[in-house]
């Protein structure tokens, strides 16, 4: 028997933006950095690794896998400026994230 598809089904992309963005909020230490870089941006305040990894207490290394987490999931952008890399938060993806969570429900 096969169900009918509703009409305000979610869609195969918006499934897969929720699983995305989902997993890489997942982390508490990832919630974390991502509000750290968010706090910073609203004071225009420009933020690199060592800005990260001077504000928490883990390992360059281990800061640097949850950023590529954060950057997989288009949360967090990344603009190289010469040998630095300074982080942005997406707030277009993070309000994409919230729109299909709220259809979701």
């Amino acid at each position: 028997m096969r169900l009918r598809k509703e009409s305000d089904d979610l869609q195969e992309e918006e499934v897969l933006l929720i699983a995305n963005v989902s997993d890489a909020l997942a982390h508490p230490v990832r919630v974390k950095i991502f509000r750290y870089i968010m706090n910073c941006n609203k004071t225009r305040q420009q933020v690199c690794n060592k800005d990260i990894v001077a504000a928490f207490d883990y390992s360059q290394a281990t800061i640097s896998q949850h950023l590529k987490k954060l950057r997989q999931s288009n949360l967090v952008q990344v603009m190289k400026k010469d040998k630095f890399s300074y982080y942005f938060v997406n707030i277009g993806m993070l309000a994409k994230y919230a729109d299909v969570v709220h259809k979701f429900g």
